[in-house]
């Protein structure tokens, strides 16, 4: 009887062993072939704002690397959760990926509590791509030249100063709020669709303020469509030197920038992500890549953050520090 016993023990043992070995073996030989057709990269908002710049940036040199085109996708809405939906209910093949940035990865969960989605249990970090400061901008129209101006009209508490952002919880959207938050003022804040519609209305004088990331902010300022008078960065960025620092603006408490990043779904095989890992990498050592982030300001990550591990705990302690955020400035979707 015992032999029987340890006999199905050990046949069990083997058939496990065997199975595991074959994952082993199918996982490895799926890597090899990946990809074999078009990937698609979601990047949750509309096109002509930051992240959508960049995922285009990246996609680019991706799809030389893979052998197969990197087609950028915009999904936007709900402040990044419909495309980030859209790429965690996709099948975990690496065929669709997201391109997102703290906003739909970090911020979303506290933001919306009944949304149906956890990015960090619904998502498979792929890598870190950029860690971009935000600048803010007014409207040529506003009357506005420095960060003192503005907070002195702010001052009124009339709401008369009117700030656009790219929706209820995109990025510009909590930098406006944590701006007002630690200004200790207050305003009106204009959703639009994304940030291109914002902008469009920063540069026709509809609206007064605008905060976004340096990829959409540097072209506008040096062409002087609009008047950029604070970047959140230690220093001076040597691409617009011009613009003050938060810090030389009398508004030190304001330190943000906004990482961008790649996911796919959950259950993706490990050798997959691990070949987009090693081709998101490979971008960000390209020399084409290099510069085009250089001129936009955007600082790639030493290779020591750029992975899935290094990635996944980022996403984890961000959304720790925006529900934290979130509740002592009192921010919802709404305002």
């Amino acid at each position: 009887m015992k032999t029987k016993i340890k006999m199905k023990i050990t046949g069990l043992a083997t058939a496990l062993l065997t199975a595991c070995v074959g994952l082993s073996v199918s996982s490895h030989a799926v890597a090899q072939t990946f990809p074999a057709k078009p990937i698609s990269m979601i990047v949750a908002y509309p096109p002509g704002g930051s992240t959508d710049t960049l995922a285009r940036v990246i996609a680019t040199s991706m799809s030389k690397d893979l052998g197969q085109q990197v087609i950028v996708e915009n999904v936007g809405g709900g402040g990044g959760t419909i495309g980030t939906q859209r790429v965690i209910k996709a099948a975990p093949d690496g065929y669709t990926i997201t391109f997102g940035n703290m906003g739909s990865l970090s911020i979303a969960a506290p933001l919306y509590p009944n949304i149906k989605f956890d990015p960090m249990k619904d998502l498979a970090p792929i890598g870190l791509v950029a860690d971009v400061p935000m600048v803010l901008s007014v409207s040529n129209k506003s009357g506005i030249q420095t960060l003192q101006q503005l907070v002195e009209r702010l001052s009124k508490n009339d709401k008369s100063v009117n700030i656009g952002t790219a929706g209820p919880g995109s990025t510009g959207h909590i930098a406006a709020a944590m701006f007002l938050f630690v200004a200790n003022k207050d305003a009106t804040l204009v959703s639009y669709r994304g940030a291109g519609p914002a902008l469009t209305d920063l540069m026709a004088g509809t609206v007064d303020v605008v905060i976004d990331q340096t990829v959409t902010m540097i072209p506008l300022h040096t062409s002087n469509r609009v008047k950029s008078i604070g970047v959140a960065s230690k220093e001076r960025l040597k691409q617009i030197p011009d613009v003050p620092t938060f810090i030389e603006g009398g508004v030190a408490a304001f330190d943000l920038s906004v990482w961008n990043g790649m996911s796919a779904p959950a259950g993706t095989p490990p050798a997959i992500i691990d070949r987009l890992a090693q081709s998101l990498a490979g971008a960000l050592k390209d020399p084409a890549v290099i510069e085009r982030m250089d001129q936009m300001a955007a600082v790639i990550p030493p290779l020591s953050q750029q992975g899935p591990k290094a990635f996944g705990e980022l996403i984890a302690k961000d959304t720790a520090r925006f529900t934290e955020l979130i509740r002592a400035a009192k921010i919802s979707a709404e305002n």
